[in-house]
């Protein structure tokens, strides 16, 4: 998942009848009963209570198009209210209940408002519903975005700031955002540097663009005789065109190149089609690129920084791009010798298959599956048969309720945009406090949103009009129907993401922050995947993985601990050569966004081998032509998947680990790291449970203590 600032202007400028709670009992005979498998789906309904009854609940479900359009008019009349009230204050008559206060709550009331309008274009089943909630998006974007250019609101602003009127650190720390939000889009600058601010602005957009637009637009392919295919299925091939001559066309679309590299015998194809993936682009979009950073940097230099490194890096967890490098580089060094195991291992197997042909970067993916293959009794395909959907679910309940406390409970015939939808409200186990709602959108359907990813759509904030607002997530998956009758099976890979999806869920609900803009996932993106990485292991542990599985045609048989042994082992397989790769193009991200003038294509050709352990860089390639994540969306910040990975490990080892369900654990997770949201310096919330600062030690050390060499 994106962090929340990404993904809700992706998303959204861009988951009573009440049942029992579904607490199956502790211990491992529980596990081995129907009742557990349909905890989720066979639970006792209360009557007579509505979706439009949820106390604190403001989302509203089911608007028509017409509807949604008005809904946004409203909104937008409302804030532009609010705005001008708040502009108006004169200069030396600021306080925080006539400035501050406004603007906050504000905030916290149309939230709500905004996703009724935008979550539609991602789940409604109408084409009608889904583009008037497209056409609402632009324009409370467009809204959104004068807001931020409103130097009246901001003159007002700044001169309550600068009054030093006493607040709490939380109300503080808001009106720090707030000014820091109107100086990041220039508002601090003459109207001259303004105008040049908002012009770069648009120049950097239109680059992006170009630059992801080329890739879509490529439509080159390579074409294969039969032979020359060797290793991949008949399936895979059946799906593939024909040429005129009767030869096989391979287009350069990720999933065609990642089953070539992954399953083709022939060294040469996979290097053939390696190189063509490779060159994708290459003169028009280094150009782009190389323009797109330029812009960039005079972008950050105008606001005041000295690269736009700086600029992106300032409001994240991170701080500094010296302090990016510095990680990035501790953790390849650290990792070196381990890799260069691996690494030696595949080369070996390549020379015993093809003799004395130099092993290169395409290669990587056949042999670590070829290795794969042979040291892991792993067939991912059967094991699904070991995760049908309810029984998953019922374990992940059961795992977030022992462990932080909770109680669920599913509204009956809540009111939603489809049939499959079911809504939860979750409860505070001890004190019966209602904590917020989710919804589950499970099942792909035509229309929907394709990605599995958490929407927050209604964030909790303190008490305004005499009611707390709670929080409200939809968790959104993708899901296969049911077939003849058999129960929808899982497989791994989507176990493991609906996992991390929930943590995302219940980091959302126990959020407490007082501020709207602090709450749910609306915290630092550096910070806002690491809950939901943390509880990822639960997914590798023997214990919590009985817990969420058993055969589907007879529930009584979980997972056998030799599958959990090797899917823990697979967890970790040749891991440092596969981080190795990723902290390359990391360090390439952060070095161009970080100093002028850079060569873009020598840089790339200078870092590949001194990160990869000698692997040159295919000939003819130029990978930062065809490297997206660099253009457009985590721009100085692709490092930040690593460093989610990197201290949810020393989370997990360092406080879970011989205590999977430990509830005086789980709550201290709950009430220090969760609760804060983003009202707290992430740093201080990890150094307050662990005891200490957060280090990269633990998690080096547990891929050398998981590697095939221990």
């Amino acid at each position: 998942m994106e962090s929340e600032g990404n993904s809700e202007k992706k998303l959204s400028s861009s988951k009573l009848k009440k049942g029992s709670n579904i607490i199956p009992l502790t211990g491992a005979a529980a596990l081995l009963t129907l009742a557990v498998s349909l905890a989720i789906t066979a639970i006792n309904k209360r009557r007579n209570s509505k979706r439009k009854d949820l106390p604190g609940c403001n989302f509203r479900v089911n608007l028509s198009a017409s509807e949604i359009l008005k809904l946004a008019d409203r909104i937008i009349a409302k804030s532009k209210e609010v705005h001008d009230a708040v502009a108006s204050v004169p200069l030396d008559k600021v306080t925080y209940k006539n400035v501050i206060s406004p603007l906050a709550e504000l905030e916290a009331q149309q939230f709500p408002l905004v996703q009724s309008c935008v979550v539609p274009k991602l789940v409604s089943t109408s084409d009608k519903v889904r583009k008037a909630s497209a056409e609402a998006e632009k324009k409370i974007d467009a809204h959104i975005c004068s807001c931020s250019k409103r130097e009246d609101v901001y003159c007002v602003v700044k001169a309550f700031a600068a009054k030093g009127e006493w607040m709490g650190p939380e109300a503080r720390h808001y009106v720090h955002c707030l000014v820091k939000e109107f100086e990041r889009n220039g508002l601090n600058l003459t109207a001259t540097k303004r105008e040049e601010v908002q012009r770069l602005k648009a120049q950097i957009d239109e680059l992006s663009f170009q630059y992801v637009q080329n890739l879509n637009d490529d439509s080159t392919s390579v074409l294969f005789h039969e032979n020359e295919l060797a290793g991949l299925p008949a399936e895979f091939l059946k799906t593939l065109e024909k040429a005129e001559n009767g030869m096989f066309r391979v287009t350069l679309k990720s999933h065609h190149v990642a089953a070539v590299l992954e399953l083709c015998k022939i060294g040469k194809t996979r290097r053939l089609v390696a190189m063509a993936y490779g060159k994708r682009c290459g003169k028009a979009n280094l150009s782009v690129l190389e323009d797109l950073v330029q812009a960039r940097h005079k972008f950050a230099r105008l606001l005041g920084y000295s690269n736009y490194a700086e600029y992106a890096l300032n409001p994240r967890m991170a701080k500094t791009p010296s302090k990016v490098l510095e990680f990035l580089e501790d953790i390849s060094s650290s990792l070196s010798d381990l890799a260069n195991k691996e690494l030696a291992m595949l080369k070996e197997l390549k020379k015993q298959d093809e003799g004395e042909l130099p092993f290169g970067v395409e290669d990587l993916l056949y042999y670590v599956k070829k290795v794969e293959q042979q040291e892991f009794d792993l067939d991912l395909g059967a094991l699904k048969q070991y995760f049908p959907v309810n029984l998953v679910l019922s374990g992940i309940f059961k795992i977030f309720q022992d462990l932080f406390g909770l109680r669920f409970e599913e509204i009956a015939d809540a009111d939603a945009w489809h049939s499959d939808i079911r809504m939860f409200s979750v409860f505070d186990l001890s004190s019966g406090e209602l904590l917020g709602y989710f919804y589950l959108d499970m099942y792909t359907r035509e229309g929907k949103y394709g990605q599995t990813c958490v929407v927050a759509l209604q964030n909790g904030s303190v008490a305004f009009n005499g009611a707390r607002q709670v929080p409200l997530a939809l968790l959104i998956s993708q899901l296969e129907t049911d077939i003849g009758g058999i129960p929808s099976l899982l497989r791994f890979t989507e176990v493991v993401s609906l996992l991390h999806e929930f943590g995302h869920v219940v980091q959302h609900l126990c959020n407490r922050a007082s501020f709207a803009r602090f709450s749910g996932l609306r915290v630092d993106p550096d910070f806002v995947e690491i809950p939901a990485k943390v509880l990822e292991n639960w997914c590798y542990e023997s214990f919590s993985l009985k817990l969420i599985s058993g055969f589907h045609q007879d529930i009584t048989m979980p997972i056998e601990d030799e599958i959990c042994k090797s899917l823990k082992k697979w967890r970790y397989s040749f891991s440092a050569l596969k981080l190795k790769q990723e902290v390359l193009y990391c360090l390439f991200d952060q070095i161009i966004h970080s100093a002028e003038n850079v060569d873009i294509f020598e840089l790339f050709k200078h870092l590949h081998p001194k990160v990869m352990l000698g692997l040159p860089m295919l000939e003819g390639t130029n990978p930062a032509s065809c490297f997206p994540r660099c253009a457009i969306g985590y721009e100085a910040a692709c490092y930040s998947r690593i460093w989610s990975e990197v201290f949810a490990a020393d989370i997990f080892t360092s406080k879970f680990r011989d205590g999977l369900l430990n509830q005086h654990v789980g709550m201290q997770f709950r009430t220090k790291v969760l609760a804060p949201g983003g009202a707290k310096d992430p740093i201080e919330i990890l150094s307050d449970f662990l005891g200490r600062e957060p280090s990269i030690q633990t998690f080096i050390d547990n891929k050398i203590e998981c590697s095939l060499w221990h």
